[in-house]
């Protein structure tokens, strides 16, 4: 049964927040999916991934190794993940369901707190998935520093 961890950024930006918790994910063994609304903003976080400090293998979903992806970033609308990931991180508002959720070790959910939209899809997700069974927390960043909100 997997727990969901919402990520509020304000200070920072997805593309900031991503590779910090790709390495950690990494380090606990899991296999990841990373999750976007298009494939534009997914090819951006491709050549950012590349660029950052630090190796993290990962591959852009439609390749011919996607399943020895460990992480692979895939548009919402692509078929289902083949790397078997135990974690998904899920930019944008994209849609995770709570079976889906259950079935992993990890969701990190990550979202523009500048953008009340944004906002407001985060707190539909938070609804959805703690209504489905799943225990959920909240990150902050507006203190300057990750901390868990109560």
């Amino acid at each position: 049964m997997g727990n969901a961890l919402f990520y509020h950024l304000t200070r920072s930006n997805a593309e900031t927040l991503v590779p910090q918790l790709l390495g950690k994910a990494l380090a606990a063994g899991w296999r990841v999916e990373l999750r976007g609304a298009n494939a534009a903003r997914l090819e951006a976080l491709d050549a950012g991934l590349w660029q950052s400090e630090g190796f993290l293998p990962h591959g852009l979903a439609g390749g011919p190794h996607d399943a020895r992806q460990p992480v692979l970033l895939r548009a919402a609308d692509a078929p289902p993940a083949a790397n078997a990931p135990e974690c998904l991180m899920a930019l944008d508002g994209t849609d995770v369901a709570p079976a889906e959720a259950l079935a992993l070790t990890r969701v990190c959910i990550i979202f523009d707190g500048n953008d009340s939209m944004a906002v407001d899809r985060a707190r539909d997700q938070w609804r959805a998935l703690t209504g489905g069974g799943i225990a959920a927390e909240y990150w902050s960043e507006a203190g300057g520093r990750w901390e868990k909100k109560r």
